[in-house]
């Protein structure tokens, strides 16, 4: 019979990022220590009623606490993408949050972005790769970044997850690539499912965690021990159906 570990094995070296466009939640996790940047997509921001994108973005980088935050480009053809990239690099004014710009590695029309993140990497601009699913497209990535601005790559682990497949191995491999390729590039486990995953993707060498505010809540619950979740959740289960008036 196999027992809980007595001892979670997150030591808390992995960078954790909200990822999120919530106003009110933004700004709480502004304040939590746990949490060292943002991450955004235009999904979120529709879904959190962003209706002025510009708006948005210039109100709330001051706002964050002077912690890093990535805005996406919306566009999908290239030179466009250049032109809003370059335009939300402005946004990033002194004493304000460090701005990352979102760059998808392919279009909707599956056509690399590669050129052209080289070109705005080599130009200054501080990129997040984002979208990126296979380690092809990892060496790709960092090949393009290698020698220019501090950089993220992002491999949605969790989408992968979604697949049926073991992210882990390709998170692993990618690590390994990007921290020998150049150490400015920063391998971000994207799209996490759970709590645990935070565990993984530190003990897989990514050096940044992208995740939604009820799941960074639990880390400060990663060494509690489980009996006492086990009686919590009796207490709930005890709780909900007395309000409920279950009767048999």
């Amino acid at each position: 019979m196999s027992a809980a570990p007595s001892k979670s094995p997150y030591s808390g070296r992995i960078k954790i990022f909200l990822d999120g466009a919530d106003r009110a939640t933004m700004m709480e996790m502004a304040t939590n220590p746990v949490v060292q940047g943002f991450t955004t997509n235009p999904s979120l921001m529709r879904k959190a009623g962003v209706t002025d994108y510009r708006g948005y973005c210039q109100e709330i980088i001051h706002q964050l606490g002077g912690k890093p935050v990535s805005f996406e480009v919306f566009a999908d053809d290239f030179p466009t993408m250049r032109t809003q990239a370059l335009e939300i690099r402005t946004w990033e004014k002194k004493g304000a949050a460090p701005i990352y710009v979102k760059i998808p590695v392919i279009n909707t029309l599956g056509e690399s972005a590669i050129p052209l993140i080289r070109e705005l990497s080599h130009q200054g601009v501080k990129l997040n790769v984002t979208a990126v699913y296979t380690l092809p497209q990892v060496w790709e990535v960092a090949q393009a970044l290698k020698g220019g601005a501090a950089s993220i790559l992002s491999v949605f682990a969790g989408r992968i997850a979604d697949t049926g497949r073991d992210p882990v191995p390709l998170m692993q491999a990618a690590a390994e690539l990007c921290d020998s390729t150049d150490t400015a590039i920063e391998l971000l486990w994207a799209s996490t499912r759970e709590a645990y995953n935070i565990v993984q993707a530190e003990q897989t060498g990514c050096r940044i965690i992208t995740a939604p505010a009820d799941m960074i809540r639990k880390v400060p619950s990663f060494n509690r021990p489980v009996m006492d979740v086990c009686l919590d959740t009796v207490k709930v289960f005890k709780k909900d159906s007395e309000a409920a008036g279950f009767r048999l």
